[in-house]
């Protein structure tokens, strides 16, 4: 028995779906499209990937819980990723990461994550900020970097 798919967030799923030919060897892409459509993945749209790729609802799960990439809920209105390998160590990366979740913690709309390597290195503390990368990050620049990410003004320099 078919399962109809026919509100109008399933026609985005199936779209995304068709550009990849419908292969569950595209999953990967299908489910990186689908969020960066709509920002995450939704119940809903992940049922109808595992109806029209043919494949079982937990398989798309194992994909989407392994890659931490994948969001299943709203993103925060910023991401913030403090590189903490040796060479940002080096230069103060931990305590600027303990002063960012400190910081953040007090309502701001944000995440911090650790990450390992920005490529950055020679001007550390790197940080970067949804998809923008900053060096020399101290606490004073975080701070005012993420008062104008807050504010609505993206990619400040």
């Amino acid at each position: 028995m078919a399962v109809l798919i026919d509100n109008t967030d399933d026609e985005e799923v199936r779209r995304i779906c068709a550009a990849h030919g419908d292969r569950p060897d595209a999953l990967l892409e299908i489910l990186h499209e689908l969020q960066a459509a709509r920002g995450w993945l939704t119940d809903d749209a992940l049922r109808a990937v595992a109806h029209i790729l043919n494949i079982s609802r937990a398989e798309i799960h194992g994909v989407v819980s392994f890659y931490h990439d994948y969001r299943r809920a709203p993103p925060p209105r910023f991401v913030v990723k403090i590189c903490r390998a040796e060479a940002c160590q080096a230069v103060g990366s931990e305590e600027l990461a303990k002063h960012a979740e400190a910081t953040l913690e007090q309502g701001d709309d944000a995440a911090v994550e650790a990450v390992y390597c920005l490529g950055n290195c020679a001007l550390g503390p790197a940080v970067m900020i949804d998809d923008t990368l900053y060096g020399r990050v101290d606490r004073v620049k975080f701070d005012a970097l993420c008062k104008k990410y807050a504010s609505g003004k993206e990619h400040a320099s």
